[in-house]
């Protein structure tokens, strides 16, 4: 005892007198850290100031404050846009044949005409350019009701209004170039697309070859001074159809007419495709999908130094740039069409499970079809709250990085479950091509989705951890620019006023970690009482899991975690799971807490906290020995974390709502486009029907049912027995031929 007591006055000795503390403690670890931490590149280093933290930091931090996160306000779209969406945007989704546009590989001429006219290209554009400023919020609203449509359209109108020329030109751009683009591209008589992808340049935007050098040439009849840019660009969004090109390139002064430098980084420039060397038109067939793609090229294309966005001051700040901007891409337009693809799953397989019957029950009975819908139903909640959640940030004006790519990543994965288990229970419906498949063409497009703004894998592997770690964590960050930006003598003293605040705070943590392990957490203060309190509870502790967890690995492996993908992934995924939990939370209180909507909101919950805890076991099973895996797992979650998969009870009340509440069935798919014709049409009218005539079809079954001599009859002759029978009355048998007929025609599939 005595010797336990005289370590801790020893311990307090060496961190309360400044030289022992610095000489025993601070600069052993600031040494240790410059060996083990990762030394952030340039490029790194932009991408960590380009971009900013939100929820993502207190998630991070171990203590989410849930006051804070629900004070922030529901989203809501504006009059002028929700006007938009009533009137210019129904009727486009009207005109819309997904079929058709696929055979012909392109919009039809009045498509087009239309999208240009009425301002679907301006989306983000300020209306003193003659664009329509519409919100994030708005902005992803539409692209989904459209992707729910049409995948083909919904990109063509997603790409302008993210990453291009318009959103660079409205961060980057200089007066005279925001003045003289911005109205043309609000118009449509300038139509952009974005070019940085590369044959061995895709997520590594570092490693683009194409190139610019500085030199003097003659313009327009005056010798002026640019640059002659050779690239040669793959997968580019529009690119066959472009009118203005947006490139990203490195910047070479071998002639020092700039400065001292020969190298001045990667920039980003505006180059007209009729631009004498420019070349445009060739196109790729990325899986069939109707909207343009393809490649551009150019050799020694000479442009001035006006035409590279910012001007001579934008040259070598490309990177920056880019990075700033991905939001867009990562935040609205994905997300997006993953919520689109996910709204028209639930919509038309809730539909289909009633409407379609197997052993004289609809499917809609079966556990297996229900284990399959309630997937469908809580994903789609989680995907739509994460969506909106997401937007929200980049309308306040954030730029979270970390966010953005979480919702990049697992909403695409999420929509991809979903649209199986969609395919699944419309089994052959789902697999027959024509105009009947309301399915197949959303399908073969979600993996596009999965591909592009960095594929998925380099998106869970790389991005959401390898930042959120740096970027998100309380002190890292700060401690690495004091590491690499001071000299010793000078960093010595804030980098120990930063790592005093770490001790305490990973200490702080350590110790809530076994509390809540040992308590399951039932003793934290939620922000709200009744049936979702426990959740908040769960995160909490899975948060402060998160924050002990990542300090571990970064003191363990410090600069080679990133180079321990699965590990790092895994952590990547208790952040990510954290933050779908808390969007679905969020979600439910700012909606009123709808009864209909709480077995969703359960379903998404419960999958977040399961995928949350499993990943943390998974990463403590495979960062350390098993004996000390399992001693930090029980440090963890003493009595276990008790999180599980959604049970089949739940399962079972998330169908329930699906087949008594049409209100809430509606609700969690209301970006499904349904119109008044189409596939998608017929199979809500339909259900509609067979819910209608319910009543009447349980009388006609129960009287058919001992008229063994009907079976050879047509259904209209049978009701026409039951009438004459009365066992019906005529206006009864009229509702079921009718309900009858549309079932028949939405169950149907193309025969060519």
């Amino acid at each position: 005892m005595a010797l336990i007591v005289l370590l801790i006055i020893l311990a307090c000795i060496v961190f309360m007198v400044r030289v022992l503390r610095y000489k025993l403690i601070t600069i052993p670890t600031m040494n240790y850290f410059k060996s083990t931490l990762p030394a952030l590149s340039q490029t790194e280093q932009e991408a960590m100031e380009a971009g900013d933290t939100w929820w993502d930091a207190a998630l991070f931090s171990g203590k989410p404050n849930w006051q804070e996160w629900h004070q922030i306000d529901a989203p809501l779209l504006s009059d002028k846009e929700q006007d938009f969406i009533q009137t210019k945007l129904a009727h486009l989704l009207s005109i819309l044949d997904e079929e058709q546009i696929q055979a012909d590989k392109d919009l039809p001429e009045s498509v087009w005409a239309y999208l240009k006219a009425e301002g679907f290209f301006a989306f983000i554009i300020p209306e003193k350019f003659g664009g329509l400023g519409f919100s994030a919020q708005a902005n992803s609203t539409i692209v989904a009701k459209i992707a729910s449509k049409s995948l083909s359209t919904a990109v063509t109108v997603m790409v302008p209004n993210s990453l291009g020329p318009a959103e660079l030109l409205l961060h980057y751009g200089t007066e005279s170039q925001q003045s003289y683009w911005l109205p043309k591209l609000a118009s449509g008589e300038a139509l952009p697309c974005f070019a940085l992808t590369a044959l061995d340049a895709g997520s590594d935007a570092g490693s683009i070859q194409d190139f610019g050098v500085v030199c003097e040439a003659e313009f327009e009849g005056e010798q002026v001074l640019g640059l002659k840019v050779s690239w040669d660009k793959r997968y580019i969004t529009l690119a066959p159809v472009a009118t203005v090109l947006g490139l990203a390139f490195k910047v070479y002064d071998p002639e020092h007419l700039l400065g001292d430098c020969d190298s001045l980084g990667i920039t980003c420039a505006l180059i007209p495709t009729s631009q004498e060397g420019v070349i445009t038109g060739a196109r790729h067939n990325p899986l069939n999908q109707g909207f343009m793609n393809g490649t551009t090229q150019g050799k020694e294309v000479f442009i001035p130094l006006d035409w590279v966005i910012g001007g001579k001051g934008g040259i070598g700040n490309g990177w920056k740039m880019l990075v700033s901007c991905l939001s867009a891409g990562r935040g609205i337009s994905l997300p997006a069409l993953s919520a689109g693809s996910a709204h028209l799953c639930t919509r038309t397989s809730s539909a289909y499970a009633t409407v379609r019957e197997q052993f004289g029950l609809p499917i809609a009975a079966f556990e297996g079809i229900q284990a399959s819908l309630a997937r469908i139903t809580g994903l789609t909640y989680s995907i739509e709250a994460c969506r909106q959640a997401t937007a929200q940030a980049i309308d306040m004006k954030k730029s979270p990085a970390v966010i953005t790519a979480i919702a990049k990543y697992h909403l695409t994965e999420m929509s991809r479950i979903v649209m199986n288990d969609a395919l699944d229970i419309h089994a052959g419906k789902g697999i027959q091509k024509g105009p009947n498949n309301y399915l197949a063409n959303n399908y073969m497009g979600i993996p596009i989705s999965i591909t592009v703004e960095g594929a998925n894998i380099l998106t869970r592997n790389l991005m959401i951890f390898g930042q959120g770690a740096t970027r998100c964590h309380p002190y890292i960050f700060k401690e690495i620019q004091i590491i690499q930006n001071l000299e010793e003598d000078k960093a010595i003293k804030p980098f120990d006023k930063l790592l005093m605040a770490h001790l305490q705070h990973t200490s702080v943590s350590v110790l809530k970690a076994l509390w809540f392990g040992v308590t399951r957490a039932r003793l934290v203060n939620a922000p709200v009482s009744g049936p979702t309190k426990r959740y908040y509870q769960k995160l909490t502790w899975l948060s402060t899991c998160l924050s002990v967890s990542s300090d571990l690995a970064m003191l363990r492996l410090g600069g080679s975690l990133k180079r321990r993908e699965m590990l790092s992934a895994r952590l990547g995924d208790v952040l990510s799971h954290l933050y779908l939990a808390s969007c679905v939370l969020k979600k439910y209180e700012h909606d009123g807490r709808q009864q209909g909507d709480l077995p969703s909101v359960c379903y998404a919950t419960e999958h977040s906290l399961a995928q949350g805890f499993r990943a943390l076991d998974e990463f403590f099973d495979n960062f350390t020995h098993p004996v000390l895996a399992f001693l930090l797992k029980s440090w963890m979650h003493v009595t276990g974390h008790g999180c599980k998969v959604p049970s089949d009870t739940l399962v079972r009340k998330v169908c329930h709502v699906l087949a008594h509440s049409d209100a809430a069935r509606k609700r969690v798919s209301h970006l499904c486009s349904v119109g008044q014709q189409g596939a998608v049409y017929t199979m809500e009218r339909a259900y509609q029907l067979a819910k209608e005539t319910a009543k009447e079809r349980a009388e006609f079954k129960a009287w058919l049912k001992n008229r063994t001599d009907m079976q050879s009859l047509s259904y209209s002759e049978k009701i026409a027995f039951a009438v004459s029978d009365k066992a019906i009355t005529e206006h009864q048998g009229k509702l079921l031929l009718d309900a009858e007929n549309w079932r028949v025609k939405a169950i149907s599939v193309d025969v060519f």
